[in-house]
């Protein structure tokens, strides 16, 4: 950040009175700028078996296999957001069941919040960030050709529950960029 958007003027990047970490504050005015992590939220959707993946028709890992994801807008919860992601995406309406995973994605300064969801039926299409989607059975998922360490994790984690017959919550922290 340079400026600031409050009154325009040039900001400085130094730890404010009271604080413990360096933001950027502006002294003409007083703001002070917190840049937080971001949310990307999104869901596991299955019908009979079979999971929705959606190939990406953008940047970053275009041409790369996702889940439908994205980052969650003001106003929305994060079951809501992950429910209009797959509509933006897959085209679908899908039920978001229990919280599957979370992962802290540190050098991207996101943080993933994956859920179990259930698609009613098997009709889908491809959003305008989506080249295609399919349902593939877990012995077809293309693990190699998946876009982000977040999906995969959330996909190995989904298929270990789902065949263990339970529903956990799993967390991990990733270190190096997603792209």
């Amino acid at each position: 950040m340079n400026f600031c958007s409050q009154c325009g003027a040039r900001l400085a990047f130094r730890v404010p009175p009271g604080d413990n970490l360096p933001r950027y504050v502006c002294d003409a005015c007083g703001v002070v700028h917190y840049l937080n992590p971001k949310l990307v939220v999104g869901s596991v959707p299955e019908f009979e078996g079979r999971i929705l993946l959606c190939r990406r028709a953008i940047e970053p890992r275009r041409g790369f296999w996702t889940i439908p994801a994205g980052f969650m807008e003001n106003g929305e919860t994060l079951q809501q957001g992950a429910a209009r992601e797959a509509r933006e995406e897959a085209l679908v309406e899908v039920q978001i069941g229990s919280l599957l995973s979370v992962v802290h994605v540190l050098q991207a300064h996101q943080v993933h919040v994956f859920f179990r969801a259930t698609l009613p039926e098997p009709q889908y299409g491809a959003g305008h960030e989506t080249l295609e989607a399919e349902l593939v059975r877990p012995e077809d998922i293309p693990w190699p050709e998946l876009a982000f360490p977040s999906t995969e994790f959330s996909l190995r984690r989904y298929l270990e529950d789902r065949a263990a017959g339970r529903e956990r919550h799993h967390f991990i922290s990733v270190d190096r960029r997603l792209a």
